[in-house]
C-alpha cells in the first residue's frame, strides 16, 4: 500500500461517512411530510421484517400527509401497526386500502429538541471523520517506519489528509445548518 492509496482510501471512507450522516438526517422529522421518513420502518411480511417500501407504495398526498398503499389487502393492518409503533410519533389512519399518515405540527419545544439531535448527529459524524484522519495518519507513519515512504511524503500526506478532514467537517456543518433551518421554519 502506498501513500496515494491511503489518501484515496480515506477520502472514500469520509465520503461514505457523509452519506451515512445524510441518511441519519433524513430520518429526523421536520414539519413537512416526505416519503423518506418511512424508509426505516420495518413491516412483518409473512414472518420476516422488510422495509415498508417493499410491501407498499409510499407517496405524498399533500404537503403534510404521506399516503401508504399496501399491495396486498391483508397487509393494511400490519403496515398501519408498524407505522404507529415506529419511533416517529405518527398516528396513521386507514381509509379502505389507503393509509393516510398526517404530519403533526411540531411545537417550539420539540423543534429545539430536534435541533439538539441534529447537532449531536453532526458531532458524531465529525468524530467519525476525525477518526478516519487519525487512522490514515497512522497508516502513513507505519509506511515511513517500514521505509516504504519518506518523511516528506508523510508531511505532505498529513497536510492533504487534514485538508480533506477540514473539507468534510465544513460539509457536515453546512448540512447541520440546513437541517436546523428546515426544522425551525414553521
Amino acid at each position: 500500500m502506498s501513500v496515494a492509496d491511503v489518501k484515496k482510501n480515506v477520502e472514500q471512507k469520509m465520503t461514505n461517512s457523509i452519506e451515512s450522516f445524510k441518511g441519519q438526517l433524513a430520518k429526523i422529522r421536520t414539519g413537512r411530510a416526505h416519503t423518506g421518513l418511512l424508509d426505516h420502518v420495518q413491516v412483518d411480511y409473512y414472518g420476516s421484517m422488510v422495509p415498508i417500501s417493499q410491501v407498499a407504495n409510499v407517496t405524498l398526498v399533500d404537503a403534510r400527509t404521506i399516503g401508504v398503499q399496501p399491495w396486498e389487502k391483508n397487509m393494511v393492518a400490519k403496515v398501519e401497526k408498524a407505522i404507529r409503533e415506529s419511533d416517529l410519533g405518527l398516528n396513521p389512519a386507514t381509509q379502505g386500502d389507503l393509509i393516510r399518515v398526517p404530519m403533526p405540527m411540531l411545537t417550539e419545544e420539540r423543534r429545539r429538541e430536534m435541533t439538539k439531535l441534529v447537532k449531536s448527529e453532526g458531532e458524531a459524524a465529525k468524530v467519525a471523520v476525525r477518526n478516519l484522519r487519525r487512522d490514515a495518519n497512522d497508516q502513513v507513519k507505519k509506511l515511513v517506519k517500514d521505509k516504504e515512504a519518506s518523511e516528506d511524503d508523510q508531511r505532505r500526506s498529513d497536510d492533504d489528509v487534514q485538508k480533506l478532514t477540514d473539507k468534510f467537517v465544513a460539509e457536515i456543518d453546512k448540512l447541520v445548518a440546513q437541517k436546523e433551518a428546515e426544522i425551525m421554519t414553521v
